[in-house]
């Protein structure tokens, strides 16, 4: 096993739950990619997995009518809670912007 992740407050770094919201989730990482804040998530177990993807699902859908494309890279963290070692999902989501033409609307 790797050493574990430190897990410390940064910005654009959300801990989802299985208890968040899923929209206030998606609410807060199209504040960050408007703002241009990387955003990465970590979730651990499926329920908190489960609300991560959909936040990036729901996020995706406020950006995209404005021009921002998502998209998001999941990878695997060995962390320390309450000491014990778990293993997280974490998600990178990253940005871009797209032309919106008159066809496309």
């Amino acid at each position: 096993m790797s050493a574990p992740i430190e897990t410390q407050s940064q910005p654009g770094f959300l801990k989802v739950s299985s208890k968040s919201s899923s929209a206030s989730v998606a609410g807060a990482i199209a504040g960050m990619i408007k703002d241009g804040t990387e955003v990465e998530l970590q979730a651990v177990g499926a329920g908190a997995v489960n609300q991560a993807v959909k936040a990036i699902a729901i996020a995706r859908g406020f950006l995209s009518p404005v021009g921002i494309e998502v998209a998001c890279i999941p990878n695997f963290a060995d962390i320390v809670i309450d000491g014990e070692y778990r293993t997280a999902i974490r998600f990178r989501v990253l940005s871009h912007s797209v032309e919106l033409s008159v066809s496309s609307l």
